[in-house]
Order: C-alpha cells, then sequence, then structure tokens
C-alpha cells in the first residue's frame, strides 16, 4: 500500500492537472470537437440538400425528356400533315393543269376542224363554179343534154 504522503502529492498533482485541464484544455478540445462535429453535420446537410437538387435535376430532365419527346411527335405530325398538304395540292394542280391541256387540245382541234370545213367549203365552191362554168359553156338548149353534161361533171367530179 502506498503511503499517505504520496497519495497527498498524487491526489494535488491530479487536482492541478486536472484544474489545468479543465480551465484551459478541455474548452480548447470541447471547442475543437464541436467545430468538428458542426462541420460533418454541415457537410450531411450540404450533401442531403445535393442529392435533393440531384432528384429535383433528374426530375426536371425527366421532365424536358417527356416534353422534347412530345414537341418531337407534335413536329412529326405537323411535318406529316404538311406532307400530305404539298402531295393533295400537287395533286390539285396537276389535275387543273392537264385539264387546261386538254381544253388547249380540243380548242385547237376544233380549230382545225373549222380550218378543214372552211377549206372543204372553199373546195366546194370552186367546184361548183367550175361546174357552172362548164354548163354554161355547154349548149344548154337541150334539157337531155343538160343532164348528160351534169352526170358527166359529177364523175368527174368524183373520180378527181
Amino acid at each position: 500500500m502506498p503511503e499517505t504522503g504520496l497519495v497527498f502529492w498524487m491526489l494535488l498533482a491530479f487536482g492541478i492537472v486536472f484544474f489545468i485541464l479543465a480551465k484551459f484544455g478541455w474548452p480548447i478540445i470541447i471547442g475543437m470537437v464541436e467545430k468538428r462535429s458542426d462541420f460533418i453535420n454541415d457537410s450531411v446537410k450540404a450533401a442531403e440538400e445535393a442529392n435533393k437538387q440531384l432528384k429535383n435535376i433528374k426530375m426536371e430532365t425527366a421532365a424536358i425528356l417527356v416534353q422534347a419527346q412530345q414537341e418531337q411527335m407534335k413536329i412529326l405530325t405537323e411535318a406529316s400533315e404538311l406532307r400530305s398538304q404539298i402531295i393533295q395540292e400537287a395533286k390539285e394542280n396537276a389535275i387543273v393543269e392537264s385539264q387546261k391541256i386538254i381544253e388547249d387540245a380540243k380548242r385547237q382541234i376544233q380549230i382545225e376542224k373549222e380550218k378543214s370545213l372552211n377549206e372543204v367549203k372553199c373546195q366546194i365552191a370552186e367546184l361548183s363554179v367550175d361546174i357552172a362554168e362548164k354548163i354554161l359553156r355547154a349548149d344548154l338548149q337541150d334539157d337531155k343534154r343538160h343532164s348528160e353534161m351534169i352526170d358527166k361533171l359529177l364523175n368527174e367530179i368524183t373520180l378527181n
């Protein structure tokens, strides 16, 4: 067993060291531990906030992707409708253009037909004049001879 004097001096040394540590050491150590604890808590809060922001960003990204897909579908639908409209307009224009061409062809045919009829009429008129001239040259006193002359001239005309 230790002597009482030794115990006294050990208790006195322990008390002084305890007092110095309590007065100067522990507040600094406790302050540093509290600062470290606050830093860790702030870091955890910042990490949680960053995690929340990341979740928000992911949701916003998903919403933006959905919106972009909807916009893409809208644009594709509009493009398809525009394509159909352009095709329809082209068909209508082609029909109108073909009708114009047909009408022009019909007009041209009618003009050519009228020209041909006019030429035929002119030729008939010339032939009539030729026939009349030949009839007038012949002696028209006799009806029999007159009929023979007309038949002869008609035969000539049909042979030509």
